[in-house]
């Protein structure tokens, strides 16, 4: 005889409190990163002009380097000198071979300031890196 209660196998159940700690983990992350974001824009800078400039999003932990008019440097709202910015950058590239860079230098900027800011980024190792510009005013309403 077989005294044993057959056991009805347990329908498995998704599990919402750690899905919903997931979701609030990333959405903290979203919300941080963004303010972030926002900071490096709000540098009184006033871009050059180009046809094909635009706004592009931001790529996951790109760096953004400012250079104001004076050939001022900075990173995250912080004045760097060149050595300083050099610093970083060998860091940026050992620990992230690859790590996209975005240089904003203002459209008065001198030129060699600019190629000074390029040099440092290909001495750390940093070859990809690209320029902001803005969308040229005149084509804008041209198309409209």
């Amino acid at each position: 005889m077989n005294f044993r209660k057959k056991s009805r196998s347990v329908l498995p159940t998704f599990q919402m409190t750690t899905m919903m700690d997931v979701v609030f983990l990333l959405l903290f992350f979203f919300i941080s990163t963004s303010i972030f974001s926002q900071w490096e824009y709000e540098v009184k800078i006033s871009l050059p002009s180009a046809k094909s400039g635009k706004v592009p999003d931001r790529l996951p932990g790109e760096i953004i380097i400012n250079i104001a008019k004076d050939g001022r440097v900075s990173v995250n709202q912080q004045d760097l000198t060149l050595d300083a910015l050099r610093g970083r950058l060998d860091r940026l590239a050992r620990y992230f071979p690859g790590q996209p860079v975005v240089l904003r230098a203002d459209k008065e900027t001198r030129y060699e300031a600019l190629i000074k800011v390029v040099d440092t980024c290909r001495m750390a190792d940093i070859w990809n890196f690209s320029m902001a510009t803005s969308e040229d005013k005149s084509v804008a309403t041209e198309s409209k």
